[in-house]
């Protein structure tokens, strides 16, 4: 098979990156139970740098094993059935979830239902579950051809948004009457933004949201409309040390979490760490850190949390409401850039990486180089 290729990146090194061929026999040698995919599109976003710079403390490299220092970064995106051993999928039938940067993904397909499957691959027995599911767009209600893109740019990352939001709510934001977010302009921060700002008449506390943002972006997040106050990271010394607050790190910025901790110190009531935006900037936390220990906010445990409580179907539905209105605030300002092949995807990544790419777009990209976004 043509175009068979895997994205390989440097796991000490994100910067170093190659492109390794897949076997073609590999993927033509389909056994039972195996379904062979074909990776039409996926998203690139600073969401993936952040599995990279988490890779091994939270098994992201384990997903989609590499080779020697190299490593697969997973991204969401869409796949098309090109080969299928198990009964209940067939050929043609096109999937969303977790996939490699690749051309193809084989899985070893369980627990199929008319709406998704489970990958039961060895390597991937013990990781988190809502990673290992593939959903049929044939029956997904949040599933329609033109909104493909916003879905695998935006669906992963709002999951988060709509997670943190409910993390927050259930614990009544620490008795803070403040948000601070960092890296405000990153979309999984602008997801938590809008609906803190969204939900204020259904909350029981009206909580300010402050959101800390590069000068460049600065006018852009403001523009949005979403947070009550938008600052310069220079400008840390600016928020209010009388009120209480709760801290949300999407930046991983080492530096910037020091001078947070040490400006808001007794009125910090909790501080959670998402992402690592900031990843080239992220060193050891120092153990005299002022304020409450930083705490990482692993999404799939809240969401298993909350499928277990409410069952799936009332989850999705609380889900897809939320995910219908910030499609309609997204689509006023987003805009989607497509690109394919080995260059392009290189290009896109790198750019990425080192943090040039523009808050307002949103990158769809394809190994295969008649991809048409």
């Amino acid at each position: 098979m043509a175009n068979a290729d895997t994205f390989l990146v440097n796991k000490t090194d994100f910067a170093s990156t190659k492109l390794a061929p897949i076997d073609a026999s590999v993927l033509a040698n389909v056994e039972a139970g195996e379904v062979l995919l074909k990776v039409d599109r996926f998203a690139l976003t600073a969401n993936n740098i952040t599995y990279a710079a988490l890779g091994d403390k939270l098994q992201y490299w384990k997903f989609f094993p590499g080779e020697e220092n190299f490593g697969v970064i997973p991204v969401w995106g869409f796949a098309e059935v090109l080969l299928s051993k198990c009964d209940g999928i067939e050929v043609g039938e096109r999937f969303y979830g977790y996939y490699p940067m690749a051309s193809h993904l084989k899985v070893v397909a369980e627990k199929v239902t008319k709406y998704n499957f489970m990958d039961g691959a060895a390597h991937r027995q013990g990781l988190a579950h809502i990673y290992n599911q593939y959903t049929r767009t044939s029956s997904d209600p949040l599933y329609t051809q033109d909104s493909e893109a916003l879905q695998m740019l935006l669906r992963p990352l709002f999951t988060t948004s709509f997670l943190l939001d409910d993390f927050f709510n259930e614990n009544a934001f620490f008795n803070a009457n403040t948000i601070v977010l960092t890296s405000a302009s990153s979309k999984t921060a602008l997801g938590l933004a809008f609906l803190l700002n969204h939900n204020r008449k259904s909350s029981n506390q009206d909580i300010k949201i402050i959101g800390l943002t590069s000068s460049g972006n600065l006018d852009f997040v403001k523009g949005l409309g979403i947070y009550d106050e938008v600052l310069e990271y220079s400008q840390v010394s600016q928020l209010d040390q009388t009120q209480s607050t709760v801290t949300v790190d999407f930046a991983g910025n080492s530096e910037l979490m020091v001078a947070l901790h040490g400006h808001l110190n007794g009125q910090l009531q909790y501080s959670c760490m998402v992402g690592v935006s900031h990843w080239d900037q992220q060193t050891q936390l120092p153990k005299d850190l002022a304020g409450p220990k930083p705490i990482m906010f692993f999404a799939p445990s809240q969401a298993q949390k909350r499928l277990k409580e409410w069952g799936p179907e009332k989850f999705q539905q609380i889900f897809a409401g939320c995910w219908i209105e910030f499609n309609k605030f997204v689509k006023s300002w987003m805009q989607v850039e497509g690109a394919a092949g080995e260059e392009a995807v290189t290009q896109v990544y790198q750019q990425v990486l080192a943090g040039r790419s523009q808050p307002n777009v949103g990158h769809c990209l394809s190994l295969w180089t008649e991809d048409k976004t």
